[in-house]
């Protein structure tokens, strides 16, 4: 008999009818003769509309409080799921985070799980029940509700998986799998078979939201093995795992967008060597996530730093810095918003030089303008005007032949 680990999205557990829908996927891997543990995040646009409440009586809500409140729309789904299955005859129990023994940080609003005391789950499923799991939150030290942040119940589905040595973990969202890029925006997209962690990593970290980013770390570190698959039609998904064949494989295996980008210019540094360590510390101890970073400094002319965050992190970055401005010792700080981040991702890439030159070629050949580039062994990242976002996706893709070829393992 194996453990299987089972999440379902919002999307998934939307309405009775959905809920009755996973009910059913659930007793399938139950009848299969499996142990089965779901994680479930909440209802369709519960969390939304449990957002939108609070902005009603604060603009600047407790974090806290937050947390507290944006927990309660997973318990809902819990209670639902464990009532549904139950009425079908099979014996199941609900476990809020903190029950299921999730530890977290103690960080509100974007919280890491630390440490799962598997026992507890482990005590349900010995009694023969199958066990759901509110995911995306857990409890820090001293007794503090905790979230886990945008995808919050991927990385909680993959962690009980690596704490209870599951056999597998599914993902059930609502996309049949992996795709070469997002099929709601760009034409002729297909499903991936197989992608590997790293490659699964890179696409998640540059705005491909089937999974969270935290999750796939976990099923690396842990090799879990993952399965990202359709909660509504059934078949087969897409395969996470840590190699695959590379003989088979196109050099690009994906492209990743990502709007909502800011590049941050601070002009006339100091050429002081802790300079970069300061001034990233201090983002960092905020909580401002940096992404790609440029530094321009010559004997002659004083230093300039260019870097990319979320526009919604922009007001608290431009506070930060002016806070402390004679700390760091910089002349001026400029932004310009309304761009975008666009990347292509490969194993392949590693043994093929030259893919980063075609994709400039490629952009520059559509008049679209790079302002930043970040690269790794298996991607390329360039910023561009948002509103070119959607068309380098598609000229990025066909160039790279994702939509003309069969796309296995």
């Amino acid at each position: 008999m194996a453990l299987i680990v089972q999440k379902f999205g919002g999307t998934s557990v939307g309405s009775i009818d959905h809920i009755q829908n996973v009910a059913n996927r659930v007793i399938e891997e139950k009848n299969n003769g499996n142990d089965v543990v779901v994680v479930v995040s909440a209802m369709g646009k519960t969390t939304d509309k449990l957002v939108g409440m609070a902005r009603e009586l604060s603009t600047n809500p407790s974090r806290r409080e937050m947390d507290m409140l944006l927990s309660t729309g997973e318990q809902v789904t819990i209670s639902l799921l464990t009532i549904a299955l139950n009425a079908k005859g099979y014996a199941a129990t609900s476990l809020t985070g903190w029950q299921a023994g999730i530890k977290t940080e103690a960080v509100h609003g974007d919280a890491r799980i630390t440490d799962i005391d598997a026992s507890i789950v482990s005590k349900e499923i010995s009694e023969g029940k199958i066990v759901i799991v509110a995911g995306f939150q857990g409890l820090a030290e001293g007794g503090a509700i905790t979230t886990l942040g945008r995808g919050g119940s991927d990385t909680t589905a993959v962690a009980l998986a690596a704490a209870l040595k599951a056999e597998k973990c599914d993902i059930y969202t609502d996309v049949t799998g992996v795709f070469t890029t997002d099929p709601r925006y760009v034409k002729n997209a297909r499903k991936l078979s197989v992608i590997s962690y790293d490659e699964m990593l890179e696409l998640a970290n540059l705005g491909a939201g089937v999974l969270h980013p935290r999750a796939v770390e976990f099923a690396k570190n842990y090799q879990v093995s993952l399965e990202v698959r359709s909660s509504m039609e059934k078949e087969s998904g897409t395969l996470i795992k840590e190699e695959i064949d590379m003989e088979q494989n196109l050099v690009v295996r994906g492209v990743a967008f990502e709007d909502d980008i800011t590049r941050v210019t601070i002009l006339g540094l100091s050429n002081s060597l802790t300079g970069l360590s300061s001034i990233f510390s201090l983002l960092a101890k905020n909580h401002i996530n940096v992404d790609i970073i440029i530094q321009s400094i010559t004997e002659s002319n004083p230093a300039s730093l260019s870097f990319s965050i979320k526009n919604e992190d922009l007001t608290e970055t431009v506070k930060i810095l002016e806070k402390h401005r004679d700390e760091l010792q910089y002349e001026s700080i400029e932004w310009e918003s309304q761009l975008a981040k666009i990347s292509i991702v490969g194993s392949g890439m590693i043994s093929n030089p030259g893919v980063a030159a075609e994709m400039f070629n490629v952009l520059s050949q559509n008049q679209i303008q790079v302002k930043m580039v970040s690269t790794s062994e298996i991607k390329v990242s360039a910023v561009i005007d948002q509103r070119k976002m959607l068309e380098a996706a598609q000229i990025l893709h066909d160039a790279f032949e994702l939509s003309g070829k069969l796309v296995n393992s």
